[in-house]
């Protein structure tokens, strides 16, 4: 019989595997073809259906079990169909999120949106009635089918990890049609077995035509990518696939090294950079790539980046990112006379081509500076476009990592540092709070003493001394920017009033109230206007519309200088946000739809008590304690995956590790959960928690520098403790509930799944406003609030029955005084 019940639950396995893994695919879809912040979406999608299938399970259960037979032999043709067709239709919407940003195409654009939930919703709410099916037919093995469930998703995020290396992001989805077409091969014997596998191989047929004959999945036209592909004779030279993104080396005519070059590099008998290949991510321009044996870099000394080397005489240099080798050849032309190149990206390091006495690294900078002897090192030069390489390097530019830096520096050392302020000048503000915070985490009394600040019209170099800066070294870098156009934003005891009268590079400051660049007749510097005051920690105006709060390690992200509570503000002046901007606005939406989600399935009771069956208390502690475990289990998942993104240095393999550790443990964990641990569980839980909580960070950064596969091997030793206690309390509450009315159990199950989607975008903000250790402080009060919430009250009662009963029937079970309690 054990064994009948194994085989019946492998379809739940493979639906779960292939949602999750459609799920991921159609993120990676998002990050490909339009931007990663849209990926939200797909979350969302994903946990409405959930909870919408659970509200449908719970008012029509008596229909769906009495017709379980043919819904069970059916169902995987229709998932089938519905992932197939909702694809097809998805690569087919012609949105666009650059017009979501202009009053007048605003509304067409979220109807499109609307769109997209239309066109995917209905694949994610027949795979919840098909879990939640699984649930209400076998009421007492909630354990067992949750472990299942959970094990079947953390397979399916290792199956399309592993797909990412041989399939292109378009292509994830048809492959992962197959295990939903397997799921009819396991219906029992019986006269809808042979109609269920002929109408999933029928689907899986139709469905793999539509999708691969009819693929029309492309990159859109705002990409980087997109223009240079187009133009005449454009030839991609190879594209390599991976989790981290899909890369493609293409060869056009516009391809130049992409560096800040003086405008009078004529002057200074400074050729221009040379033609070179383009090294796209995810169709974003990350490197050029030399497109012959030879490295031209006679353009160096016309660049932002070369003032260092005039002051430092043949200093022993660390590149943090080498841009396709050209960042070393520059230094080397400058006269480095040490050169390590570290390039943590293993695609663009294979394409690097280091110049003779260059020393490559594929190293996390923050773990290669952790074991840097102190002192041994006279400049740190973050390379142009290091930033925008990987998300994960953005933990470079935080103040944690400028402190570690300067104790590698030497005496006379320094580090530069390039912000792109093409889009906003408030960057280069906000990074010169976060130097000023490293500087002060380092033991620097006077943060502004260290600091000098020289910019194009494109780009800004923040120089952070070891040793204040004395006036020889100031004239040095002045003169270097006068002979090249280049405008000096701040130094030491710097007059703003004089400095006005010789601008070369016009920077206006932008306005959100105004809604428009604040420009005068003379030639402006915003940066200079308020650096002074940014540095000496006091209010400015760009401080009173941008958060200028310094990026940490519990907080690393860059793009995050919107303040949400100006949020009116914010929405009238869309048209002139960055793009890397819209992420917190996307969450935002995405959170307020997952609130009218959770609010419908919450109000299910009152429409519909007779359904649920429970009311007075159990109803209570139920509206407390799901929507508790599913805030509390994502904040724990997403501040998890920050954490491991630092400490891996790879936001991908982080994903990855993070997601299917805990869904594979939790998966094991439910398994063997049984009522009679759970006087210990919860101790357990909130323990691991608060270790996480007080410990993690620090032993993280203590251990930084060990090599990948020990840090892999700590943090999957980690996971599995914590995220195999994690999957008890889940199922052991939908095993109580299920015994107050026939509704109460799937209407407790789409309570967990609303509760989801609000988690998601949720944790992001919270993550992205508060950090990852407040999030994770989060949600040991929710683990908190549902151990007070736990029925536990209604399983003492019944257990006290029994005991009574076997008293009066004098059960032989009761030996000694000890009372034996059920362990279902």
């Amino acid at each position: 019989m054990a064994q009948t019940r194994a085989i019946s639950l492998v379809p739940l396995l493979l639906v779960s595997l292939a949602s999750t893994g459609i799920e991921i695919a159609l993120t990676r879809y998002f990050a490909v073809a339009s931007w990663s912040e849209y990926g939200y979406w797909v979350i969302s999608i994903v946990m409405a259906g959930f909870a919408i299938s659970g509200v449908f399970t719970a008012v029509a259960r008596d229909w769906l079990e009495r017709h379980r037979g043919w819904l069970f032999a059916f169902l995987p043709a229709a998932l089938v169909v519905t992932a197939a067709a909702g694809y097809a239709l998805i690569i087919r919407n012609p949105f666009n999120p650059l017009q979501l940003q202009n009053p007048v195409t605003l509304w067409p654009q979220i109807g499109l949106i609307g769109l997209y939930y239309l066109e995917l919703l209905p694949f994610f709410f027949l795979t919840g009635i098909f879990i939640s099916l699984c649930f209400v037919t076998r009421p007492t093995e909630t354990t067992r089918v949750y472990g299942y469930d959970l094990g079947g998703a953390g397979l399916g995020a290792l199956l399309v990890l592993g797909l990412m290396f041989v399939l292109h992001p378009f292509r994830l989805l048809p492959a992962l049609l197959l295990p939903l077409g397997a799921m009819a091969f396991f219906v029992p014997r019986g006269a809808y077995r042979l109609p269920a596998i002929l109408a999933a191989v029928v689907g899986l047929l139709a469905g793999e035509a539509l999708l691969i004959v009819g693929d029309v999945a492309d990159f859109n036209q705002f990409k980087p990518i997109y223009a240079p592909l187009h133009t005449p004779n454009a030839l991609v030279k190879r594209q390599t696939l991976s989790p981290r993104g899909v890369y493609t080396l293409l060869d056009d005519f516009t391809e130049r090294v992409d560096t800040d070059l003086s405008n009078d590099s004529g002057m200074l008998n400074v050729p221009s950079p040379p033609r070179t290949l383009g090294l796209y991510r995810d169709g974003a321009r990350i490197a050029a790539v030399p497109s012959t044996g030879q490295l031209d870099s006679r353009y160096a000394p016309g660049t932002l980046a070369a003032a260092p080397y005039l002051l430092l005489k043949n200093p022993r240099v660390l590149l943090i990112g080498d841009a396709g080798g050209w960042a070393a050849a520059q230094a080397q032309r400058l006269g480095a006379s040490t050169i390590l190149a570290d390039e943590p990206d293993p695609v663009l390091r294979a394409d690097l081509r280091a110049a003779p006495g260059v020393t490559v690294l594929g190293r996390s900078p923050l773990a290669l500076i952790h074991t840097t002897e102190p002192g041994s090192l006279d400049l740190i030069e973050i390379s142009d476009g290091f930033l925008a390489a990987d998300p994960a390097n953005a933990t470079t530019f935080t103040a944690g990592a400028i402190a570690k830096d300067l104790r590698a520096l030497s005496a006379e050392g320094m580090i530069s540092i390039p912000v792109s302020i093409r889009d906003f000048p408030v960057y280069a503000l906000r990074m010169i709070s976060t130097v000023r915070a490293g500087l002060a985490a380092a033991g620097v009394a006077d943060p502004a003493a260290h600091v000098m600040v020289y910019r194009s019209a494109w780009n800004v170099r923040i120089l952070v001394a070891r040793r204040p800066w004395d006036s020889s070294r100031i004239a040095a870098v002045r003169k270097f920017c006068d002979d090249r156009s280049f405008d000096v934003s701040f130094y030491p005891g710097m007059d703003v009033a004089a400095a006005r009268a010789n601008i070369y590079n016009d920077l206006p400051a932008i306005s959100f109230t105004a809604g428009q660049v604040e420009s005068s007749a003379t030639a402006d510097d915003s940066i200079a206007d308020e650096a002074a005051g940014v540095l000496a920690g006091q209010p400015t105006a760009s401080s009173r519309e941008f958060d200028l709060r310094p990026q940490t390690l519990d907080r690393p992200q860059f793009f995050d200088i919107l303040r949400l509570d100006h949020l009116g503000t914010l929405l009238k002046r869309l048209e002139i946000l960055p793009q890397q901007e819209l992420g917190p606005l996307i969450n935002l939406a995405v959170l307020a739809q997952a609130a009218l989600v959770a609010a419908v399935v919450l109000l299910l009771p009152l429409a519909a008590p007779r359904r649920i069956g429970a009311e007075g208390r159990p109803l209570r502690r139920a509206l407390i304690y799901f929507p508790a475990l599913g805030l509390g289990y994502l904040f724990i998942e997403i501040a998890l995956i920050g954490e491991a993104s630092l400490y891996l240095d790879d936001v991908t393999t982080a994903f990855a590790l993070v997601l299917s550790g805990m869904l594979l443990f939790s998966g094991l964990g439910s398994m063997v959960a049984r009522r009679a641990l759970l006087t210990r569980l919860w101790p357990v839980i909130l323990g691991l928690l608060l270790v996480s909580l007080v410990l993690l960070p620090s032993v993280m950064l203590s251990t930084i520098g060990w090599p990948l596969p020990l840090r892999i091997a700590l943090l999957t030793v980690w996971l599995a403790a914590l995220s195999f206690v994690l999957g008890m309390p889940f199922p052991l509450g939908l095993a109580e509930v299920s015994r107050e009315g026939r509704g109460f159990l799937p209407w407790a199950w789409a309570l967990n799944g609303a509760f989801s989607v609000i988690a998601t975008p949720l944790a992001n903000l919270i993550a992205t406003e508060l950090g990852f250790r407040l999030l994770l402080g989060g949600a040991v009060l929710l683990y908190s609030i549902a151990w007070a919430s736990f029925p536990a009250a209604l399983a003492v009662r019944r257990l006290k029955e029994r005991e009574r009963a076997t008293l009066q029937a004098g059960d032989p079970r009761k030996r000694n005084g000890r009372r034996l309690l059920p362990e279902s």
